[in-house]
């Protein structure tokens, strides 16, 4: 009995606890659905911080625009204008939200500035709630704004509801946790990331290149990604390269040094052909992180697995199953292990086989001898009836919409018992300055270099190779010989020139 008697308090707390958490949850459903969003944030945001009762609600204030130093000398201030001055200064260390417009109109708020002062998550919903109804918003810039893992899925559900957003930028915000990974994924609409002074290291750096491609899956929509100020080393370098799970080829046609396997599943830069701007700029990258990523640059053989799913992607051509599974094309593939050229399988299914008359079996053999022909054209066999969805635009002004539905459908070639590919040739800038790269590291890149503009004409349209290469600040004496053949082949865009440089980093960081 004095056990129950015991029990009996603790229970009455905790179901009076429970009933003031239901009671406080429906009172902030009910305010947020007595509030709708008419589309202004400066309106909007303070609003429902007041329905939920958050202390010290940030201003909604228009971003200053850039000031340049005046030909003539300016004239002296007056006292209204020094205290504006000195008010402006520093206010700018009080927590706010600064937009910036498209023009007048207060509803064409086109960028969000939050930076310097923590999101709480009572803040973070509000802003779901109020970033979405936002027609216009093309970026959202993020920085030190103390983000957290648990916070992380949260600010992924609501980029994904703002429909017109593009560009994120998520700076000084490191976890302790791996988890940037989560912005990349295959369903993302995001073109322009950019993750610096992040402290990603070597296993971040892995997961990332497993969300840029994986045999089954690829980041479409990514258009450029910077890494900058982080500590990825010649391990993570790989991991975003990914020519681990195959061989590189050299520029003599013979197989190049291999490295240590990765997992299968990841493919990084090898299997993706959306990424075009890839910033590593000041990290802990040598020459083995330098040559994995070159090599990647140039032909390598397919893995096993590779061949494998080469032919299920080819079968599914042939077949008009564009969106064919492993299970849907089980029965139907060759063995993995045939090593049969051909990617059609001799028999077609039954349902078709057996309907044929005798004598027009063998002028269809002889199509199905050319149909792997056809299947090798850039252009995919349902590319031409097909719409482009909302991820593949991102990057069409790039790409051209010609390209193969799947990079192991490119156009391959046979060497001795491998199937080779001709390497990524979308990426068009890579930096690397502020590593630790020498003279052998830029040895790699100049042959990968020097074969990709030995091929005039691209094997995929729209894919020229790499056009900008920044390698200043690393162990390489100005007057190597390597460094001045590189200069010959990128004559008017290596070596970058230092304000360039910045001023690319702050647009697609800052």
């Amino acid at each position: 009995m004095r056990r129950r008697g015991e029990r009996a308090p603790r229970e009455k707390v905790a179901a009076a606890v429970e009933e003031e958490m239901k009671s406080a949850g429906r009172k902030a459903e009910q305010g947020a659905e007595e509030y709708q969003c008419t589309g202004l944030l400066e309106q909007d945001f303070p609003e429902l911080c007041a329905r939920a009762g958050i202390a010290g609600v940030p201003k909604v204030t228009l971003r200053p625009a850039p000031s340049f130093p005046a030909d003539e000398e300016p004239a002296e201030p007056t006292l209204t204008e020094t205290l504006a001055r000195i008010e402006r200064k520093y206010s700018y260390f009080q927590p706010c939200i600064q937009v910036e417009r498209e023009h007048e109109d207060p509803r064409s708020v086109r960028a969000v500035f939050l930076r310097g002062w923590k999101i709480e998550e009572d803040v973070l919903g509000v802003l779901s709630q109020c970033l979405p109804t936002l027609a216009s918003l093309q970026a959202v810039h993020l920085w030190k704004v103390g983000l957290t893992e648990r916070l992380l899925p949260a600010l992924v559900a609501l980029l994904a509801r703002c429909p017109r957003l593009r560009m994120l930028s998520l700076e000084g915000n490191p976890l302790p946790e791996p988890a940037f990974h989560m912005l990349m994924g295959s369903d993302s609409t995001l073109a322009h990331l950019s993750l610096r002074n992040n402290g990603i290291g070597d296993e971040a750096a892995r997961l990332i290149g497993q969300s840029l491609s994986t045999l089954s899956s690829s980041n479409r929509s990514l258009v450029s990604l910077v890494l900058s100020f982080n500590r990825i080393s010649d391990l993570g370098a790989g991991y975003i390269a990914q020519v681990g799970s195959g061989r590189a080829w050299g520029s003599a046609g013979c197989p190049a040094p291999q490295h240590p396997s990765h997992p299968l599943a990841l493919q990084g830069l090898r299997l993706n052909r959306s990424l075009l701007s890839l910033s590593l700029a000041n990290n802990d990258i040598g020459d083995a992180g330098a040559i994995r990523l070159a090599e990647v640059l140039g032909p390598f053989a397919l893995t096993h697995a590779e061949v494998v799913e080469r032919r299920r992607l080819l079968l599914a051509e042939a077949l008009g199953w564009s969106h064919a599974t492993p299970k849907e094309m089980e029965g139907h593939s060759e063995r993995p292990s045939s090593r049969r050229s051909s990617a059609v399988p001799d028999k077609l299914p039954p349902a078709k086989h057996g309907k044929t008359p005798a004598k027009k079996r063998e002028p269809l053999r002889k199509e199905e001898a050319r149909q792997p022909k056809k299947l090798l054209e850039p252009r995919a066999a349902h590319g031409r009836d097909a719409k482009p969805s909302s991820q593949e635009k991102l990057s069409s002004e790039a790409l051209d919409p010609a390209e193969p539905s799947h990079p192991l459908l490119e156009e391959a070639r046979q060497h001795r018992d491998s199937v080779v590919l001709p390497g990524n040739r979308a990426l068009l800038n890579l930096n690397l300055t502020h590593n630790h790269i020498t003279e052998r590291g830029l040895g790699a890149f100049l042959a990968a270099l020097e074969g990709q503009q030995r091929e005039k004409k691209p094997k995929v349209p729209g894919q020229q190779g790499l056009l900008r290469l920044s390698l200043e600040k690393n162990r390489i004496p100005p007057t190597s010989p390597a460094f001045a053949r590189l200069r010959e082949l990128l004559p008017l865009r290596d070596p970058l020139p230092k304000a360039q440089g910045q001023q690319e980093e702050q647009e697609l960081g800052s």
